[in-house]
């Protein structure tokens, strides 16, 4: 099997196996990493959507992470950024992901998703091959916004960094598999802007991103309405991780949300790839 630079994809490589049955471990790896390659030449031909999703954070970080450093004692922290990046991060694989469906519907248009539907290839695979490009995306745009904030006087155990940042990459492989779906349900940049909008805006507030939310800081039904928002115990898990304490509740519940979301995203994308063989 291999990438072709025209609308075809994947090549077909034999009968094309009988709906519901599982493929071998060797032709999902492979069909994954074929849809990978081709999705990461896309992503290195044209880096401005990446460059761009990191511009936001960075300036979140220069122009508005000082203002909180004289709030930090108030806030129960040694370091305002232990508390600041964490949201950012979860900022950024949230919004590094939720938007990667438009490409999904230029590439339907061109015929690519047509091509891929007709080879044997796993479904899962269509999917897991794009949301892996996406995950290494925000990996590497999350070194880079962690490294800015060590220049801003970030002070955090480096286990710990490294856990929230593959914390957000996981949180970012769900919202890309989200988008995917939707993208592909909707067929329309119109329809498809405004929808995510208004998924993304009320949940980024009720995550507590730039402040925490809590009982002591915020009305009790705005604290009460937060806790039912997953980023939220996602943000606070990743704030424990910067603090070093990666075995805390508040660390595992993030952990556990993370993981539940990431499965319903990719469960919900490869859903969505199967039926649009019917």
């Amino acid at each position: 099997m291999t990438a072709t630079t025209g609308p075809t994809v994947l090549e077909p490589h034999g009968p094309r196996p009988i709906r519901g049955t599982e493929p071998s471990r060797g032709t999902f790896v492979r069909d994954t990493l074929v849809v990978f390659r081709r999705a990461m030449r896309i992503s290195l031909r044209n880096p401005v959507w990446s460059i761009m999703g990191l511009l936001q954070p960075v300036l979140y970080l220069s122009l508005f992470g000082p203002l909180l450093e004289p709030l930090a004692p108030a806030l129960g922290a040694a370091n305002a950024y232990q508390l600041f990046v964490p949201g950012l991060l979860v900022q950024l694989g949230m919004f590094g992901a939720l938007f990667v469906g438009f490409g999904l519907i230029a590439e339907w248009r061109d015929g690519v998703i047509e091509s891929e539907r007709v080879t044997p290839a796993p479904r899962s695979a269509l999917v897991l091959g794009r949301v892996l490009r996406d995950v290494l995306v925000i990996l590497v745009q999350g070194v880079v916004l962690v490294a800015t904030a060590f220049l801003f006087g970030l002070d955090a155990p480096l286990g710990g960094i490294a856990l929230g940042i593959v914390s957000a990459a996981l949180l970012g492989a769900a919202f890309a598999s989200l988008s995917y779906a939707v993208a592909l349900n909707l067929k329309s940049e119109d329809a498809l802007a405004p929808l995510l909008n208004g998924i993304a805006l009320p949940l980024l507030l009720l995550s507590g991103i730039l402040l925490p939310i809590t009982a002591a800081s915020a009305p009790s039904w705005l604290n009460n309405l937060s806790d039912v928002n997953p980023l939220k115990h996602i943000v606070s898990g990743i704030r424990a991780e910067f603090a070093g304490d990666i075995t805390s509740s508040t660390a595992l519940w993030g952990y556990g949300l993370t993981v539940v979301l990431v499965g319903l995203g990719l469960w919900f994308g490869t859903r969505t790839f199967r039926n649009e063989d019917g």
